[in-house]
């Protein structure tokens, strides 16, 4: 949507892969469950802008995926597909904004070269030429992988950027710099409609044959379940999908963690993960270096998971948006009748979670009774002792209620 009012937002994209990519719908066809927003309503299957439409956003979050959709415009029309947009703010430029616009319309003959459709708004112009005439449906698939955005307008590339070197170039520009958020459609009120909205969620890139030199096997293999445990009633909750599994928080099990099959003892783990839903906010402490709550809160959106380590649900490497961040083994940290330096070493040197939304990598070794955890290139956990914790064990997802998705999970005996 070219910026002349309110809204608008961007996209990213990356490599077209292919065709075999397992789609889900983000649009039921029904109503507008799984967005939010005002200005839109459900028109025959189709979502359609009023003429008070503005911003309508996913409640979910994304970062790495292929967005499939079909567009018509109005004579005139002007919308815009935003993508990594924080949820608040001013859409064009928190987050980033790709335009739909007939710019073929008369009152659009002096655009800039970056307001054609296509276009990655005030960065980046899109090949010209390529919508169907007005009124007739446009299919475009949009590719977003870390640093890369493609867009493809009825069978033909029109846009391919590297959001690093558009950053380097529009340093101002907040929204070039995430790499997740919602989904938007950023309206200005011309009946601009959307159908077959479905998105294939993508895993990170993967040092796979890295892994596979160093001795590390899969736990994952990216599309079945084969290495874990599933209870009855998890199933449909914890769900595998173009590499990536999905767990939407909501197992009704006894058992809603999931638990490898196998038990392990000395071992390095590394796992790729990161919060695909909302949560609620709340007050969380403040903990200093020696494992202590300060007093002092923080108000953080609530998300909760961890690790399991060697079957035991208090040698749990934790995995949250609290202002302590991920790596901390709360079992541990919160016992107080532990010497004060076992609590201090279970507690993170540093927060070193990405933002919510993004991919976080993480490699947990144990050796005996030691932990360390590196998140995201960061030792947070350096040979933490966790007295009492067994020699051998399942490890293990955590089920918190939180909607998270998992990927790369490898696993190497030592």
């Amino acid at each position: 949507m070219t910026h002349f009012a309110r809204f608008s937002l961007g996209l990213l994209s990356l490599t077209f892969l292919s065709s075999a990519q397992e789609f889900r719908p983000l649009f039921n066809g029904n109503d507008l469950t799984g967005w939010k927003g005002n200005g839109y309503e459900v028109v025959d299957g189709t979502i359609v802008c009023t003429p008070k439409g503005s911003n309508l956003m996913t409640v979910d979050r994304f970062s790495h995926y292929i967005l499939d959709f079909e567009f018509k415009l109005p004579p005139g029309g002007n919308n815009g597909l935003g993508i990594h947009y924080p949820g608040t703010g001013d859409a064009a430029y928190v987050g980033m904004e790709l335009q739909i616009l007939d710019d073929t319309a008369e009152k659009y003959k002096d655009l800039k070269d970056y307001q054609f459709h296509g276009s990655l708004y005030t960065m980046l112009p899109a090949k010209k030429g390529h919508l169907k005439a007005v009124g007739e449906w446009n299919h475009e698939r949009v590719t977003v992988r870390g640093n890369s955005v493609k867009v493809e307008l009825n069978g033909t590339l029109i846009t391919d950027a590297n959001l690093d070197e558009l950053e380097k170039k529009f340093p101002k520009h907040q929204g070039v710099k995430r790499r997740s958020g919602h989904i938007s459609w950023c309206g200005h009120g011309d009946p601009v409609a959307f159908r077959n909205i479905k998105i294939a969620d993508l895993a990170p890139v993967a040092k796979t044959e890295d892994w596979k030199k160093q001795g590390f096997s899969p736990l994952f293999d990216g599309k079945s379940l084969e290495a874990w445990k599933v209870e009855s009633g998890s199933e449909g909750h914890w769900v595998p999908s173009n590499g990536v599994l999905k767990y939407d928080g909501k197992s009704t099990a006894k058992v809603k963690d999931l638990w490898s099959v196998k038990p392990y003892g000395d071992f390095t783990m590394v796992l790729d993960w990161r919060w695909n839903g909302p949560g609620p906010v709340m007050n969380r402490p403040v903990i200093n270096a020696e494992g202590n709550e300060t007093g002092e809160t923080l108000q953080v959106e609530e998300l909760d998971s961890g690790v399991y380590l060697r079957g035991n649900i208090n040698s749990q490497v934790n995995l949250w948006n609290w202002p302590v961040g991920s790596g901390e083994v709360y079992g541990y940290r919160t016992n107080k009748g532990l010497p004060a330096a076992v609590r201090a070493g279970v507690t993170p040197k540093e927060k070193a979670d990405r933002p919510v939304g993004e991919w976080n990598h993480m490699e947990v070794t144990m050796k005996g009774d030691r932990l360390t955890v590196v998140l995201n290139g960061k030792k947070v956990i350096d040979n933490a002792q966790l007295p009492g914790v067994k020699p051998t064990g399942p490890v293990g997802l955590q089920h918190h209620g939180s909607s998270i998705d998992f990927a790369n999970i490898w696993i190497k005996e030592l």
